[in-house]
């Protein structure tokens, strides 16, 4: 129960932000010309119709694409920081991590439904490991809060992400840029467009190849990883990365369109930098922001069994939409949008992040998705809906290969079973069992783990294994959503999703036994404990349905000014975990069903556009039931499991202001209280991973005319987000207590903005602030930490013609 103390603070400023904006002299405009009198306003298409984003009754923020280049936004993570109640971690790009309002959508599994929804030109494209994307030549990005499974279906559990790519246009243009910063940061962006009023075609490429911010010293003289791995690479968190965009718009008729977008992407990025908190690197400590030690698996060990010869990521993305709109009438609109997205993502990482050849895994992800949706819209004075109907299909595999050293994984785990050897092994090492890791971790001693305990058979002895989750998912939907004026002021909106699905799992490992343990008398067992299924793959298929209504309100205190208020439902879907289990007579399937998760959503609050101020203040309560979380086995694994209840109330502000046409502020603010409220201990009072309590942005953006066709700009901007956890459950050692980051750009601009000079930095004072820890180290006993990007800087040449 939450005191009320907490939520009068947040009433007083609902009603004194309604008492200001209502006696404005902007009271007595039109709404048109209340819209049209502030260039800042962005028109949106959340409610699948254009709209000023201060009519939309739900709470949606937006930024458009010349935004996003005024302040510098071209990554997810760096959007995030501009849109309350908005968190995106990029711990590579294979595995992004979605989080609104402190839900989060980073499982790689192929079993999970992920629960943020991220919509490329209307395709849904929110399977993990296939979700992220460059961002450039954008025309706009919406951001929708809380479940909006009527407008951006099954996935949207508690928000949506559309990205809305720029489109070909009638006539000539080009733009290009390049850029060189430190870390010998190499960035080239170019975009033609060439048309006329019924075909035209838009090309748009992006290549961006920055060193590693994290000096790698494995392999090094005197190091562990020298004297145990002899390979390496000299930096990680780097990046290399090639995106293409191909657009052709054509106008059949002058009431219809189609459009038929191409996108390939690849990246071909160094390794992560997951640095060991248990674990110094030689002749240092474990600190994570400077230098680490990560040596992965030998060179041929790596490439033959994890994939690729050393740390890194190999992804390729393949996608293509095409949508066709046409009026049928002046009521009646039809929408039709196909899509297709392929993906796959190798990803070969040290989970140890250590010098010793130890926790070494790779994922090999792949995946495909198929939709297609037909959407009826009408128009009229006092009624405007839509109903329809959406189809769409998706496979996947997550494949996950393990090696190491057998000796040395047996000196290190934690595991129990293996603590009579792990003792034994230490005492011929000369040090007590909790030190056997340090002491195989010291440089300047040989590492004799394998050899003793092969009585000197061998000094090295790998071992592997691998373990492949699969999932298929085949979902039928009707939708139908309608909005009724029923006085100049009031509006009503009801909608319904009917969702029928066919989900189904797979599982399959391999799995050797372990030969040291075998020479020691204890035959046929895996090192992690994972079940060889002996070359069977198990399976498990379940059909379910669903009934997703939402409701919404909205009041027009005046022309410039809006209240709503939104109760809306959101689901999960089941997830069939399955895995194998060892009996008697073999392995068998080993399934769990984890219940559909379930939230209802409530909302209301207050937005605005009035002469140079646009702004809004919301606030919401979401009330979960089989609330979804996730752990680390053993294994490697990632295990759902049903928490129970969950609560989440949180505040959400955001404004601008235009002091003059050269200056314009902005500024945004969430405080968000989300917590599990299971009666579980393992679960109760924890708060959600990846969602700071508080957080908030604000910029200043000055443009200054220095003659007829020249002028000069800065944009200098500031984040904070608070304290952190990166787990569940919660642990100090496992979270970021918070932190402030500065950035600005300023430059140049002549020849009425056809040419541009432009200086930038990010994280100008060089904080250092975590955007992960534990990950599947922790599952082992050693925690790893990922540094957050320090300061870069660099200079940006432009042109358009």
């Amino acid at each position: 129960m939450r005191s009320p103390l907490l939520r009068r603070p947040i009433r007083a400023s609902l009603i004194a932000l309604a008492t200001v904006l209502s006696t404005s002299p902007a009271f007595a405009q039109d709404r048109v010309d209340a819209t049209a009198a502030n260039d800042d306003l962005i028109i949106v298409t959340a409610q699948k119709r254009e709209q000023s984003i201060k009519d939309v009754p739900i709470t949606v923020s937006a930024i458009s694409g010349e935004q996003m280049d005024t302040i510098g936004i071209d990554e997810f993570d760096e959007l995030s920081a501009f849109i309350p109640g908005l968190n995106i971690q990029e711990q590579s790009a294979n595995n992004p991590g979605f989080v609104i309002r402190g839900i989060t959508s980073d499982s790689g599994s192929a079993q999970v439904a992920p629960r943020v929804t991220i919509y490329l030109n209307g395709i849904d494209v929110s399977r993990s490991r296939g979700s992220y994307f460059d961002l450039f030549d954008i025309d706009r990005i919406e951001v929708v809060k809380g479940p909006q499974a009527t407008l951006f279906g099954t996935a949207a559990t508690i928000g949506a992400i559309s990205v809305i790519t720029a489109k070909p246009e009638p006539g000539f243009s080009a733009d290009v840029r390049g850029s060189y910063g430190n870390f010998n940061l190499y960035e080239g962006r170019a975009m033609i467009n060439a048309g006329n009023d019924k075909i035209a075609g838009r090309i748009a490429a992006s290549y961006k190849q920055r060193d590693g911010y994290i000096r790698n010293i494995a392999n090094a003289p005197g190091t562990v990883s020298a004297r145990d791995v002899r390979s390496g690479q000299d930096d990680l968190n780097g990046i290399d990365q090639l995106a293409l965009r191909g657009s052709l718009r054509i106008w059949p008729t002058d009431s219809s369109t189609m459009d038929f977008v191409f996108n390939y992407e690849q990246q071909r990025n160094p390794g992560t930098a997951f640095i060991s908190g248990t674990l110094p690197r030689s002749g240092g400590d474990t600190d994570p922001f400077r230098v680490g030690e990560v040596g992965g698996a030998p060179r041929a060990i790596s490439e033959a069994i994890l994939g690729l010869p050393e740390l890194g990521l190999k992804r390729e993305v393949y996608d293509a939409n095409v949508t066709f709109e046409t009026a049928m009438s002046d009521s009646w609109t039809l929408t039709a949008i196909g899509g297709y997205r392929k993906f796959d993502s190798l990803e070969v990482f040290d989970a140890d992040g250590s010098g010793l050849f130890f926790l070494e895994f790779a994922e090999d992800a792949e995946g495909e998705q198929f939709s297609y949706e037909t959407r009826f819209a009408y128009n009229s004075d006092r009624l405007r809906g839509f109903f329809g109907f959406n189809v769409f299909h998706e496979q996947g595999t997550q494949r996950v290969p393990f090696v190491t050293d057998e000796g040395t994984y047996i000196g290190c785990s934690t595991a129990g079973a293996l603590a009579p050897v792990r003792a034994s092994l230490a005492a011929a090492l000369g040090v007590p069992a909790a030190q056997s890791c340090q002491r195989l971790n010291n440089p300047a001693l040989p590492n004799l783990a394998t050899t003793l305990l092969t009585r000197g058979a061998a000094s090295v002895l790998p071992y592997s294994s691998e373990f492949t989750n699969g999932g298929k998912n085949t979902s039928y939907s009707a939708f139908a959503d309608m909005t009724f004026d029923v006085t100049d002021r009031l509006e009503l909106t009801a909608g319904l999703r009917y969702l029928y699905e066919e989900r189904t799992s797979t599982y399959s490992a391999a799995a050797g036994a372990s030969r040291i343990l075998a020479g020691l008398g204890i035959p046929g067992v895996s090192l992690l404990g994972t079940v060889d299924t002996r070359g069977l793959t198990f399976r498990e298929s379940d059909n379910f349905d669903a009934w997703l209504p939402r409701f919404n309100a909205l009041y027009r205190i005046s022309d410039a000014v809006n209240v709503y208020a939104t109760v809306s439902k959101g689901r999960r879907a089941p997830v069939l975990n399955l895995s194998a289990r060892a009996t008697a007579t073999g392995p068998v399937p080993a399934f769990t069903l984890v219940a559909q998760e379930k939230v209802w959503n409530y909302e209301g609050g207050i937005k605005g556009a009035f002469g140079a101020f646009t702004g809004s203040i919301g606030a919401f309560y979401q009330d979960y039931s089989n609330f979804q979380t996730s752990f680390f086995n053993e294994q490697g694994q990632v295990v759902p499991v049903n928490a129970g209840n969950a609560g989440n109330f949180g505040v959400e502000v955001e404004g601008a202001l235009r002091l003059s046409p050269n200056v314009r502020i902005f500024a945004n603010y969430a405080f968000i209280d989300a917590k599990i409220e299971s009666p579980d201990p393992a679960f109760q009072d924890n708060r959600f991973r990846l969602q700071s309590k508080h957080s908030a942005a604000a910029g200043i953006d000055v443009n200054v005319p220095v003659s007829d066709s020249a002028a000069i700009f800065f944009v200098p901007t500031v984040t904070y987000s608070s304290e952190q956890f990166f787990e569940i459950p919660n642990t100090p050692a496992i979270s970021e207590d918070g932190y402030v980051l500065a950035h600005a750009r300023a430059g140049v601009r002549f020849n009425d903005g056809a040419f541009e000079i432009t200086a930038f930095a990010r994280n100008l004072f060089n904080e250092k602030y975590l955007i992960d820890a534990g990950n599947t180290g922790g599952a082992f006993g050693t925690a790893t930490f990922i540094a957050g990007e320090p300061r870069l800087y660099g200079v940006q040449l432009g042109a358009k013609f």
